[in-house]
């Protein structure tokens, strides 16, 4: 032991105390505006389906569709693996998992259409429509069929569709009270937003249905789906989907890349229009920052290319998808949209890669983070709870088992929930 050092200061108490008050307003709009991730599981995918076609064997019929899709034109590992270029090593594993997935589990998130691949029907055909979507809704979750998330996508706020949207939207909700109340894995989304008031003026919608139900106020959430340019920016030069969040007073879970919508609103022709354009990637960047930090989830849009037709067609939509799924994988983006059955091998498979391809240096990396081992990376916290994020999302989706992350780790689930961030800490606490 060396000398004791002596300890000397030069400001009182008082300093710090004025300071800490002068900031408090300041602490507290942080706190409300950048809650952080909420911790819950985000789904991999949204499967949209038009009100009319959606249907009781919905959910397993694109399972069985995919699953034929895969015994057509990829019966076996090692032919995925040619098409998509996965490694030996990969090769198994992945296919076996993606099999696995599409009999278990073949849609993560479901939304029931009202909007563009529903259009206009007439207000009985709607009415009813709607009416039979809760009701399906309503068993499926009753009887274990659900989708782990499922709701509806109703029209748009603007003038012409806004009082059939909001007629749609209140026989959708009161169907689903009155067949038993509303499920947690409900999902609203509110297509073509163009200026903020559109999104308050849902808010105030919401609460007036929460009102007339007895809900608790807040319980109904939804996402903005992105698919004009004044969302990004406004008349005023403004980044106009940070000021839709604010709108949205809590209730945005998620911001939705509309791939065909926005790009033909910047006058991108057909042959061009797809999620890896230059103008996609400004629209999903600035989406991703006005998001961070405040618990708003970014979701990427979809591919038209449908893998139908001869297995060279199939396969070359394959490659197609796989590609720009792993693309905005790896730029953070991780949720997508899927138009097609056979959209989710592919879907599957390069999750599935994304996370099993990295999931040992992390489980590692992690591992020497929280015993303090050091290593040949100098990590942060910052960099643990990406880490720990990677592994739960992983987990959740199927790519990985808890058993083997923990092997790899040594932490538990709840260990990693609590370095990924504090809310899914004490989420795990809580379930206990």
């Amino acid at each position: 032991m060396g000398q004791q050092e002596k300890v000397a200061t030069s400001l009182a108490g008082a300093v710090s105390e004025g300071i800490s008050a002068s900031l408090a307003p300041v602490d507290a709009e942080l706190a409300r505006r950048y809650p952080g991730d909420p911790g819950t599981r985000q789904p991999v995918h949204t499967v949209y389906v038009p009100g009319d076609v959606f249907a009781p064997g919905t959910i397993r019929s694109w399972g069985d569709q995919a699953l034929a899709a895969l015994d057509e034109h990829a019966p076996d590992a090692a032919a995925l693996a040619a098409v998509l270029g996965l490694s030996d090593e990969l090769a198994g594993p992945v296919y076996e998992r993606v099999r696995a997935k599409l009999e278990r589990e073949p849609i993560e998130d479901l939304r029931v259409d009202f909007e563009d691949g529903y259009g206009g029907r007439g207000d009985e055909a709607e009415d009813a429509h709607a009416a039979r979507a809760a009701r399906l809704i309503a068993e499926a979750y009753a009887d274990g069929t659900a989708a782990p998330y499922m709701g509806i996508r109703m029209k748009c706020m603007e003038a012409a569709v806004r009082d059939r949207g909001i007629r749609t939207l209140d026989v959708f909700l009161t169907g689903l009270i009155e067949a038993g109340g509303l499920p947690d894995g409900l999902v609203l989304t509110l297509p073509k937003v163009t200026y903020p008031e559109q999104v308050a003026a849902f808010v105030r919608l919401l609460e007036a249905f929460e009102k007339a139900r007895g809900l608790d106020a807040g319980r109904i959430g939804f996402e903005i789906q992105i698919e004009t340019s004044q969302s990004i920016l406004a008349a005023d030069g403004t980044a106009a989907v940070a000021r839709m969040i604010d709108a949205a007073e809590g209730r945005a879970t998620g911001l939705h890349y509309g791939t065909f919508d926005y790009s033909a609103c910047l006058g991108v022709s057909a042959a061009y229009q797809a999620s890896d354009h230059p103008a996609a990637d400004h629209a999903k960047a600035i989406m991703q920052v006005a998001a961070a930090g405040t618990g708003v989830r970014v979701s990427d849009g979809s591919t038209n290319v449908l893998p139908v037709g001869t297995t060279q067609k199939v396969h070359d939509a394959w490659r197609l998808h796989y590609g720009l799924t792993r693309r905005a994988l790896a730029r953070a983006y991780y949720q997508g949209w899927d138009m097609h059955p056979g959209h989710l091998p592919t879907r599957y498979a390069a999750v599935f890669a994304f996370y099993r391809e990295g999931f040992e240096q992390a489980a590692a990396r992690l591992s020497a983070y929280a015993n303090h081992a050091g290593g040949d990376v100098m990590d942060e916290p910052a960099t643990a709870k990406a880490l720990s994020g990677y592994l739960l999302r992983g987990i959740d989706c199927g790519a990985l088992d808890t058993a083997e992350v923990a092997r790899l780790s040594g932490l538990t689930r709840a260990d990693l929930d609590a370095f990924a961030s504090p809310r899914r800490g004490d989420l795990t606490a809580t379930a206990k």
